[in-house]
């Protein structure tokens, strides 16, 4: 059986779009079988659709349906999750600063020269296949100018983003 995660952006975040996870795997296990989430942060761990474009769109729906909530759902295999860390290229970088930013489709074109003129000293990116690659360096996520709003726009395409400690988990319990 083929693992996925379903990866969901900006839930249970400073008491902002509250979906609480017991209900949803509860809401979505007719649809995805056996289903477990991992942290509140919106990190569903399911059996691989057969339809894993029509399946995020379902899960979007559902959880704007149930919980008032509008969220990109973005889908990765193991398979993926596991190649994008390997190809990854700052491993000499923070595990708590470096973050996968997840994109539901490919980036706009020039969008990472773009994203370059943004950087604060010590940031560093790198785009692998959908994944975009952030290290924050020292100064953080705190520090950075890359926000959502910038990324949505210059990336063309919505993302969410996981440190590579939770990239790493997730491809344990995808495994």
């Amino acid at each position: 059986m083929t693992r996925s995660v379903l990866l969901l952006r900006a839930v249970n975040v400073s008491g902002r779009n509250r979906v609480p996870m017991a209900e949803l795997r509860a809401l979505l296990a007719p649809d995805l079988g056996e289903v477990s989430t991992y942290i509140a942060s919106g990190n569903i761990v399911c059996e691989h659709p057969s339809d894993p474009v029509a399946a995020c769109a379902r899960v979007r729906a559902l959880i704007a349906a149930e919980f008032g909530v509008d969220t990109p759902v973005v889908l990765r295999t193991h398979d993926a999750l596991a190649a994008s860390v390997q190809r990854q290229p700052f491993a000499d970088a923070s595990e708590k600063m470096l973050h996968a930013m997840f994109l539901e489709g490919p980036a706009s074109s020039g969008a990472v020269e773009a994203l370059h003129e943004r950087l604060v000293p010590g940031e560093r990116i790198a785009l692998v296949g959908n994944d975009l690659w952030i290290d924050y360096g020292e100064g953080g996520v705190h520090s950075t100018r890359l926000t959502k709003a910038v990324l949505d726009r210059v990336l063309g395409v919505a993302g969410t983003a996981r440190n590579l400690r939770t990239v790493r988990r997730l491809i344990e319990l995808t495994a």
